[in-house]
């Protein structure tokens, strides 16, 4: 099992990261099943099954591990902007607007930048995709994704953002999940596209599929991940 180790500068861990299987949202736990709560073949042979039984999801909302805001930051508006206060730890830098004045995100204001104090070391060969908690926005934020070399870059990451919200007032309290970051091995890869033998493999891949009414990709397809 690979390594993935997280510093905090500061020598403190009052919101330490955790592995995003502990951090399955409210949503997805409430969420039954089966709709009416009843495992049923229809008419038209479909299934009863509801987004808990999906696989691909539930994979992405448990990858890798989240980090979390590290002190509570009160925003303010002020000339039709937000302004953000803090009492510590320097969480906030920015970002001038015309270093990204382009980005889909852009609101024509500066880009706040979440000083987070983790350095994060992988494997070597290893880096990570840093992207916000999928399935599971906190509600008040978004950071933008990156991906960067960890392995030989061990200094803490800060992580640009943009409120889902620009007019937005009020606490985003220390704590909230900031990033999900999502070990990935490093390859070279080259695209080329399939031919007869490969439009054969996927029609025996979905009649397989179809053999099993429920649990047939888990079953059949599936490899476990471990985040611990």
């Amino acid at each position: 099992m690979k390594k993935i180790k997280f510093t905090n500068e500061h020598g403190i861990n009052f919101f330490p990261p955790k592995s995003a299987t502990k951090q399955v949202p409210q949503w997805f736990k409430d969420t039954v099943e089966y709709q009416n709560d009843k495992k049923e073949v229809k008419e038209d042979a479909t299934v009863s099954h509801t987004i808990k039984k999906c696989i691909p999801v539930f994979d992405a909302m448990t990858a890798g591990y989240i980090l979390f805001t590290q002190v509570d930051v009160y925003v303010l508006q002020k000339d039709g902007m937000p302004y953000y206060t803090w009492s510590s730890q320097g969480a906030l830098t920015f970002h001038p607007v015309w270093q990204a004045e382009n980005h889909p995100e852009s609101k024509g204001i500066n880009f706040p930048k979440w000083e987070n104090p983790y350095g994060i070391q992988t494997a070597p060969g290893y880096s990570l995709l840093l992207v916000p908690p999928m399935h599971n926005p906190n509600g008040f934020f978004k950071i933008f994704p990156g991906f960067v070399d960890t392995d030989t870059y061990t200094a803490p990451i800060n992580f640009p953002f943009q409120l889902d919200d620009i007019s937005f007032e009020g606490l985003i309290p220390a704590g909230t999940p900031m990033a999900q970051v999502i070990p990935i091995k490093r390859d070279s890869w080259k695209m080329e596209f399939g031919d007869e033998k490969d439009v054969l493999r996927q029609k025996q891949t979905l009649a397989k599929l179809k053999t099993r009414f429920f649990n047939s990709y888990k079953n059949y397809f599936w490899s476990k991940k471990e985040y611990r």
